[in-house]
């Protein structure tokens, strides 16, 4: 690292670019999630203003993600041949020029472009982000920064459901994606405060061989680490849609919650959720990964149960809010993982692949748990999640590196 990175600030316990690093890539986070939930709250607006089919309104979503994919390898690869930082700017601009872009809309086939578009620049920045963390701090805090980038995700959620609470009312849902451009000069921080770090300096001046997106795959036991790791966020993308988007509607049937009861109950389960990945950075850069995430899929698979077990308001705020933070408190732990078993000269495709592949096939969890709910009950759709978080157990026990997991974090 250089002498700005090491600088030791005793109040804050990280050094003044630690601390930009960490802004910048929360921030980057949180706004990028922000601008893709923000088709949750206008998708209803957005169907009557075309008169499409719901069918062709969960499109939109399908095309996003797809984007996300395509993003991902793509930036992936441009972030390791070019630099975190000028690629990072770069992800960013995407995603606020697509976000503006919507403002012109005129049918539904350019949302469907716009969003693709936006989809790829979201999707390119995860890698960039967790490469810049990973370079930055040292691997005993690992955990705890990674998670702590990942609770961005959950601040954008919430600024896009109060943004979206604020301006579709008042100048409809264009002016939302409008909004979603400012996340552009976020750009002038990331450009003017940060620069690469050292060690991807020295990969790039050595590497004779450019890495391509193949060698995550190069041998058996490197392949089955990427496809585990990508199972295992599918696993966690499905969890995290399947609690967000359908439970809502179940408690409003089961408890006859009203539409702010429901409100609360997503504050509380957001609430959970930030509390969850905060204490689960610490605990896996106490123990290491693999004990981290035993523990945290263990009590997954069995708080789920406690849904079921609500009876009022009150219950409901509090089991869900243990269920989230059980369920999504292992989030920020994926970015210091794949960060830590990969080297730097593939390090941010890796992040985007294996994340983006786990957002683009776990989104479909939401279509799955609809059609349970419909041919069987709370109680099979709860047993499904459980058993979907125990399969994650197996295959994350069965991935070899990650047994070593105490020593690279």
């Amino acid at each position: 690292m250089t002498t700005e990175e090491v600088k030791f600030d005793k109040k804050a316990g990280l050094t003044k670019y630690q601390r930009k690093v960490l802004w910048a890539t929360s921030s980057g986070i949180a706004l990028e999630n922000m601008d893709i939930m923000f088709l949750s709250f206008s998708l209803s607006s957005i169907i009557n203003t075309f008169a499409i089919s719901s069918a062709a309104a969960g499109l939109i979503s399908t095309i996003t993600n797809l984007g996300m994919l395509v993003g991902g390898i793509f930036f992936g690869i441009l972030d390791d041949k070019y630099g975190r930082v000028k690629i990072f700017s770069y992800t960013v601009i995407t995603f606020s020029i697509a976000s503006a872009l919507m403002f012109f809309a005129s049918n539904i086939y350019l949302v469907y472009l716009f969003r693709f578009l936006g989809g790829i620049g979201a999707g390119g920045e995860y890698g960039a982000c967790m490469s810049l963390i990973s370079e930055s701090f040292s691997k005993k805090n690992l955990g705890k920064m990674s998670s702590i980038a990942g609770i961005g995700a959950q601040i954008g959620a919430m600024l896009a459901a109060i943004l979206a609470s604020l301006i579709i009312p008042l100048l409809g849902w264009k002016m939302l994606y409008v909004i979603g451009a400012l996340p552009i000069f976020l750009i002038v921080y990331i450009r003017r405060g940060l620069h690469e770090s050292s060690s991807f300096i020295e990969v790039v001046a050595k590497e004779k061989k450019q890495t391509t997106i193949w060698t995550l795959f190069k041998d058996s036991v490197t392949a089955w680490q990427t496809i585990g790791l990508s199972l295992m966020v599918t696993i966690q993308i499905a969890g995290y849609f399947g609690l967000m988007n359908w439970l809502p509607s179940i408690m409003q049937q089961q408890l006859g919650l009203s539409v702010s009861g429901s409100s609360l109950w997503m504050i509380s389960t957001i609430f959970g959720m930030c509390l969850g990945m905060m204490t689960f950075g610490y605990i896996m850069d106490k123990l290491g990964a693999r004990k981290a995430y035993t523990i945290f899929l263990i009590l997954s698979a069995f708080s789920v149960f406690l849904i079921i077990l609500s009876k009022d308001k009150w219950t409901l705020l509090l089991f869900t809010m243990i269920v989230g933070y059980f369920i999504n408190g292992m989030y920020g732990g994926y970015g210091a993982i794949i960060s830590s078993l990969y080297p730097t000269e593939i390090r941010a495709t890796a992040n985007n692949l294996i994340m983006n592949v786990g957002r683009a096939v776990g989104g479909f969890s939401s279509i799955l748990i609809g059609f349970l709910m419909d041919q069987y009950n709370l109680l099979t759709v709860v047993g499904f999640l459980a058993i979907i978080y125990l399969i994650s157990l197996c295959i994350m026990l069965s991935i070899p590196s990650l047994k070593k997991t105490k020593e690279i974090l």
